[in-house]
């Protein structure tokens, strides 16, 4: 099930199918929670079969790195702050990917990468980067990393 994502009631709602679905309703609450408290905007997703598009998009860019993902991908977001678009999606493995990606020429550009806790590094990020820890009420333990993105999405 897509919509407003409640991060205060954290639910496994349309994350049913993946190993970390406890794990990864938290780190997607916790995204939801940084984009209100933030920027005052409704973390909203839908499911990524209905979504094909925002899914060929982040996937069009980890080409970059030569990034392919195994796992099926959940959920994706998308919102547009000022001049960024911020698209996420959610895998079932317990991956969050996010694109921040700013439309005007010289802004940040960046694809980040967060593993719920529990999960292993994904084959396809094992040696190609180092993560880092962060903490969570919503999530537990977050690994986080990221990489700039050099060419020109739309």
């Amino acid at each position: 099930m897509a919509g407003k994502i409640d991060f205060k009631n954290v639910s496994t709602s349309g994350l049913e199918s993946s190993p970390h679905a406890e794990a990864l309703a938290g780190l997607r609450a916790n995204e939801a929670r940084y984009f209100k408290n933030k920027y005052d905007i409704d973390f909203t997703t839908k499911p990524a079969d209905k979504a094909a598009k925002l899914v060929k998009y982040v996937a069009k860019v980890l080409l970059e790195r030569d990034i392919v993902f195994a796992s099926k991908p959940l959920e994706v977001c998308e919102m547009m702050i000022d001049t960024t678009r911020w698209t996420y999606v959610f895998y079932e493995s317990g991956l969050a990917v996010n694109v921040l990606y700013d439309t005007e020429p010289g802004g940040k550009r960046a694809v980040g990468f967060k593993l719920c806790m529990g999960m292993d590094v994904p084959d396809e990020l094992v040696q190609k980067f180092k993560f880092v820890r962060q903490k969570s009420t919503l999530a537990g333990e977050i690994r986080g990393s990221y990489f700039v993105v050099k060419g020109e999405y739309s």
